[in-house]
């Protein structure tokens, strides 16, 4: 299990193939998505990376947050999310995970907070029919009909789909394809539609009812510069022997 992606909702558009059909995608964007913490079994009980994407300013910081990045020595991220992995999948505090890390025609599990929608009626938020347009209904045509009986039951039962608060809620749309990416934008173009409105938080992750063949293991990452492996110390240069 390989860690996800923190991404931003871009919008939708279009993806024109070759032999002139064209596929509706959405388009996430990764912002500086870097690893900002790590979780190890020996000192966490479990294994996993945390990630930081979109750029902050220290001031909108609280201080546990400052203290965190300063740590790492990284600079301040806007959304922290947190990715469970295999042990063999760890990666390194700096790491910046690229656009590549999934690749075209992989199936991906897509996570984000739907859009609100306010108080709506019954009929938005549950999709029921509504009553009929003729039988001597007057003025209640969209109302969801009767929400208990009088005697008996004699109440309405719980969770009964009525009128309410309808959005903002955290969903999680599973097996959607990667049509594309753009390494050099940081872009993941998804075919069809993710939760979410524009500018929102999105998580990537592999399809957990998929098996993934090619893909980069632990990942496609930028190593930052103190991660890279050191160089070999060249030897002093002997002292010559005074005459």
């Amino acid at each position: 299990m390989r860690t996800g992606v923190i991404t931003q909702k871009v919008g939708m558009t279009r993806l024109f193939q070759a032999d002139g059909t064209h596929v509706p995608v959405t388009v996430l964007k990764l912002d500086g998505c870097a690893v900002v913490g790590v979780r190890t079994k020996d000192k966490d009980g479990y294994t996993a990376v945390q990630l930081g994407s979109g750029f902050a300013k220290a001031k909108n910081t609280n201080k546990a947050e400052r203290g965190q990045f300063a740590k790492a020595e990284i600079e301040p991220r806007k959304k922290v999310a947190e990715f469970r992995i295999d042990e063999k999948n760890m990666l390194e505090v700096g790491d910046v995970v690229q656009a590549d890390h999934f690749i075209v025609g992989q199936k991906v599990d897509v996570q984000g907070v739907t859009k609100g929608h306010g108080f709506t009626g019954a009929m938005k938020r549950w999709n029921f029919r509504g009553l009929e347009a003729s039988h001597g209904v007057s003025i209640s045509h969209r109302s969801l009909g009767g929400t208990g009986g009088r005697q008996d039951p004699g109440k309405t039962f719980k969770n009964k789909k009525m009128h309410g608060h309808d959005g903002v809620d955290n969903v999680t749309t599973q097996n959607l394809e990667v049509a594309k990416v753009d390494v050099e934008r940081g872009l993941i173009m998804i075919r069809g539609a993710v939760p979410g409105s524009k500018g929102g938080w999105v998580m990537v992750r592999d399809a957990v009812k998929r098996s993934h063949k090619d893909v980069a293991l632990p990942g496609s990452v930028k190593k930052r510069a103190g991660n890279a492996a050191p160089a070999a110390e060249q030897p002093a240069p002997e002292q010559q022997a005074e005459g």
